[in-house]
């Protein structure tokens, strides 16, 4: 299992709408989720920064591969534009890959 962290801006006036959108997040998109492997997910804010974290049961490589392919994911990241904003990483088509800097178990 590895772990992988994102970060991104939520649009000024945005946080509420941001939340919202969560609490209604599509079943077909938690599918594509768990199918690349993906668990444990949470997204935490402080102002306007966000932060992502989840674990990729079957690694993040597989994860951004599956999420990359998936025509779910381009409509969400479509849908999220309005009130978010967050770079891709253009290899990947994912978002960039934070690095790890202290891990205690």
């Amino acid at each position: 299992m590895e772990r992988f962290a994102w970060k991104a801006t939520v649009k000024e006036g945005m946080l509420s709408e941001y939340k919202k959108r969560h609490d209604n997040i599509w079943p077909e998109l938690k599918q594509v989720l768990k199918e690349a492997g993906i668990s444990n997910y949470t997204i935490w804010n402080t102002g306007n920064e966000l932060f992502g974290y989840f674990e990729c049961d079957k690694g993040v490589a597989y994860a951004e591969k599956y999420q990359a392919a998936s025509s779910v994911v381009d409509k969400w990241n479509e849908y999220m534009k309005d009130v978010m904003v967050m770079e891709m990483d253009p290899e990947t088509g994912a978002q960039p890959k934070m690095k790890q800097v202290f891990f205690l178990a």
